[in-house]
């Protein structure tokens, strides 16, 4: 991955022009727009010009090269912030939605997911599953998802350095930044939940850097206000043609229950704005429970695993023959932690445990928080029966009828689709998140404690609907990706025609105007994205902020397992 020698001259020669901001949009060579420069300045974009026309792609320069996709296959490049077999939405997601997008075959694709060394594998990954290499946790991760979809999907799978932290070692980190720092880091910290008990990860470098040039067209960012609030490195729009981001997780629900909460949020939800309005052309919510965001629009574009769906088939069936399909009453599944619903499961429970007499709950999760969950439940004398946590489709749940689920802090929870497939009964929150939910008519919403109550007690007298085809259709992942395509206008861009020699001459001229005559709004991302450059730069800010201290750049045992050149080597001079 070292530059060549050509690299090396036209980023030379590039690099003085890129410093000039507001003209990063010009195409080399246009008179009108340098001819008051320095003419040494004019030759040097000259010269890189005729390398270009050789064959030269600069990942540093213009953005003129990035378009050139004339006579080449489509690539879609998926970066997520997590991988199995850690069992969180964006590691599943990206990987269903890599494997239909693979399976039309129009595109190439390729999904980029975190390598984490061994120490902070076992502190993520479930039942301490490590991995030697990253070969050893592809073949995991492939056989996982050829069990449950049935086919073999054709992907690339890469990876990109990630990095866990506990508390305890960013703290000691922050010693060494005297007592302001320590004080701003109180105020921050865990301002993105980067603490090891929240088991989240954060890219270390330049991610973009792990898709190579020839591959640079398409990016689909999952989570891409968590891919960005730290990274340090090439504008994703400046080298991919079309940038799509997927907000997955409600940060700021989450991050308002904490310390100075509101502190947070204000702070978090600017920065979200901030960095998905640089980095991507178009943003997809998943519903309207997240913060609205620059250049977004609200779509479901999650499906569910298609083994749900065959559940529910398989149940319908038992139905139509006489045999009874649900032998359990209701149950609630999701990781144990408060926020994840539990505590409005608890608070509802126990305002109309008298109402609710007789009504008996099982509870399967796994968490930090089922300690104290389990204990404030058995003070309170509420009927919930705590299990262990398992997998949605185990063999152990198919027999529930009801699945209760109060959580207001999701965006589209996985479970309440996963139940809807297998034909249950979902009684939840009049919520945004479950909006798309509401037309099926199994699922019961409520808007009051009371009217959870009345929720309950039907669901419990009633039968459930089978699906219709229409319904089952719509909860499946070729109807997810059907979505994805046309409001991430992926469809429109794969079929846009890339080829300069066959636009008439007033189309060309008509964009190389636009080009070289950047708008207002351009000319502002640009600026934008030049200071969130600029700030992630500084390892201080980064650690008083809330960033795992030294992910500006990965290290030694990354580059490693990797098989990486040294950071200093291997990563690009930006050239701002």
């Amino acid at each position: 991955m070292v530059p060549d020698i050509s690299d090396k001259i036209v980023e030379s020669l590039c690099g003085n022009r890129k410093n000039q901001l507001l003209l990063r949009s010009l195409p080399a060579g246009d008179s009108t727009i340098v001819e008051s420069d320095n003419i040494n300045d004019g030759l040097d974009l000259r010269i890189a010009s005729v390398l270009h026309s050789t064959g030269h792609h600069y990942e540093g320069g213009t953005d003129s090269a990035k378009h050139s996709m004339s006579g080449r296959e489509r690539h879609v490049a998926i970066v997520t912030t997590a991988s199995l077999p850690w069992m969180t939405g964006t590691a599943v997601n990206p990987l269903f939605r890599a494997a239909y997008l693979a399976k039309s075959a129009k595109q190439n694709v390729t999904l980029l997911v975190p390598w984490l060394c061994k120490a902070d594998q076992e502190l993520v990954y479930p039942e301490k599953l490590t991995f030697s290499s990253p070969e050893e946790q592809e073949v995991y991760i492939r056989n996982w998802l050829e069990e449950r979809v049935g086919f073999r999907a054709d992907f690339k799978i890469s990876f990109y350095p990630g990095k866990v932290s506990s508390l305890v070692d960013y703290l000691l980190h922050n010693c060494s930044t005297g007592i302001s720092g320590l004080c701003i880091t109180q105020i921050f910290f865990p301002l993105f939940q980067f603490a090891k008990e929240r088991r989240s990860i954060i890219p270390a470098g330049d991610t973009s850097q792990f898709i190579s040039s020839k591959d640079a067209d398409i990016a689909i960012l999952e989570e891409p206000e968590h891919l960005n609030w730290y990274y340090h490195g090439k504008r994703w729009t400046d080298k991919f043609n079309h940038v799509v981001g997927i907000v997955h997780t409600n940060y700021l629900e989450y991050i308002k229950r904490e310390h100075n909460g509101a502190l947070k949020t204000f702070f978090v939800k600017h920065i979200n704005n901030w960095v998905t309005r640089v980095y991507c052309h178009k943003v997809l919510r998943l519903s309207a429970a997240t913060q609205d965001l620059p250049k977004s629009v609200v779509c479901n574009v999650h499906g569910v695993n298609p083994r749900f769906l065959e559940i529910g088939e398989k149940v319908a069936a038992e139905r139509e023959h006489g045999q009874q399909a649900f032998s359990k009453g209701a149950y609630f599944l999701g990781k144990m932690v408060w926020a994840k619903g539990y505590r409005e499961l608890i608070d509802l429970l126990a305002k109309h445990k008298y109402d609710l007499d007789g009504f008996k709950l099982d509870v399967y999760g796994n968490g930090e928080d089922a300690h104290e969950v389990q204990s404030t439940a058995k003070r309170l004398d509420l009927n919930l029966n705590f299990l262990k946590g398992r997998d949605h489709a185990d063999d152990s749940l198919h027999g529930y009828k009801v699945f209760i689920n109060p959580s207001v802090s999701d965006v589209l929870c996985t479970a309440t689709a996963e139940a809807l497939a297998m034909g249950k009964f979902v009684v939840c929150a009049d919520h945004p998140s479950n909006e798309f939910f509401r037309s099926f008519p199994n699922c019961l919403t409520y808007k009051t404690p009371e009217d959870f109550v009345a929720k309950v007690k039907e669901a419990m007298s009633n039968e459930p609907q089978p699906l219709t085809p229409e319904q089952s259709y719509n909860l499946s992942w070729e109807a997810a990706t059907q979505r994805f395509m046309e409001y991430s206008e992926l469809e429109k861009v794969l079929n846009m025609c890339t080829s300069g020699s066959q636009l008439n001459v007033t189309d060309r001229q008509a964009i190389r105007k636009s080009v070289s005559m950047p708008n207002l709004r351009e000319i502002v991302d640009g600026g934008l994205a030049f200071a969130h450059y600029s700030l992630t730069g500084n390892e201080f800010l980064r650690v008083c902020t809330g960033a795992t201290p030294g992910t500006r750049d990965y290290d030694m045992q990354h580059c490693k397992d990797l098989n990486l050149l040294p950071p200093q080597v291997e990563n690009p001079i930006y050239g701002w």
